[in-house]
């Protein structure tokens, strides 16, 4: 009979070194892995339980460290960090490859007239929309008005800006406007997630020590969570949006190709999602120095030696 595993594994942090980026990137290949989304109900039910019962001391009979590792991986695809509850299934990350390759296919193609600049730049929105508020940082709840403004003002900003580029570009040559659907998408992002993150700017994000104890909640924390989701997203975008413009003029002539080519380029999106997510660790911290002085206060109180603070950036 195999030896019990022992409870000392830390499965609260990634099976991966986190200070570095091919750590990084290793651990969030494994989240956003589009085959999270076929799995059933009950397996995450079963992963679920693996993972909880483990953290709570108790190991199962004939549990292994790579089931172990992999039941907590199939944990994280489906639910939320802070709160623990199942998050909605296109809001996952494992579902970004998918929904961005059809999303970011159809932007690409579809831009010449406002009707379908309009269109897809509003689902990619409302796509975007229901991933910020599905992989927000922390654990306080949104109600349905906080939600619902946040959702009108993020779309509503970002399908301006796009038809605002549009019209821009309407007298420039084709290749410039190839790239509008980049520059929408990029302008957009800086307005979507703090819109629909807008609640922790207001009022803080939880900030812990390196062992996971409660401090306190900081909003100078959440603006570099949100900053560092900014640039992740837009990362993100660039492979498919940013090279295609310079291939499909070229195919110009060509109608027939061009969606199998936008759709080849948009599957960089397998890779570029989990490596632009590695840009910065999900364990972010920063100086207790750069928090708000009531803050620092608040944390010197409880130790007046801590140096550093660490925060779930969300994604």
């Amino acid at each position: 009979m195999p030896p019990s595993l022992p409870a000392t594994i830390n499965i609260r942090e990634p099976r991966w070194d986190q200070s570095t980026f091919q750590g990084r990137a290793k651990h969030f290949f494994m989240v956003t892995d589009p085959r999270n989304l076929l799995l059933s109900g009950a397996t995450l039910e079963e992963a679920r339980r693996v993972v909880e019962d483990y953290r709570a001391g108790t190991v199962q009979p004939g549990l292994t460290e790579d089931q172990l590792w992999r039941a907590k991986y199939i944990y994280d695809s489906a639910f939320h960090p802070d709160t623990g509850e199942k998050m909605i299934l296109v809001g996952r990350m494992s579902a970004q490859v998918p929904m961005n390759m059809t999303i970011t296919g159809c932007m690409l193609t579809f831009y010449r007239t406002t009707p379908a600049v309009l269109f897809w730049q509003w689902i990619n929105q409302s796509f975007n929309a229901i991933v910020n508020y599905t992989n927000r940082s922390g654990d306080a709840p949104i109600t349905p008005s906080q939600l619902g403004t946040a959702y009108v003002s993020a779309t509503t900003g970002a399908v301006v800006t796009a038809l605002g580029l549009k019209s821009l570009t309407k007298h420039l040559p084709a290749l410039i406007g190839r790239y509008v659907p980049f520059a929408a998408v990029a302008a957009a992002n800086c307005i979507n997630i703090p819109l629909m993150r807008q609640r922790e700017l207001k009022l803080g994000i939880p900030v812990t020590d390196e062992n996971g104890n409660r401090l306190g909640e900081s909003t100078a924390a959440a603006q570099k969570a949100i900053f560092q989701v900014v640039v992740s997203r837009i990362g993100m975008a660039a492979p498919a949006m940013a090279i295609p413009p310079v291939i499909m003029n070229m195919l110009e002539k060509r109608a027939f190709l061009k969606v199998p080519v936008n759709l080849g380029w948009v599957g960089g999106l397998v890779f570029a999602t989990p490596l632009c997510c590695a840009l910065f660790p999900q364990k972010s911290s920063m100086p207790v120095s750069s928090l708000e002085p009531e803050v620092q206060d608040q944390i010197r109180k409880k130790d007046p030696w801590l140096e550093t603070i660490y925060f779930n950036k969300g994604l």
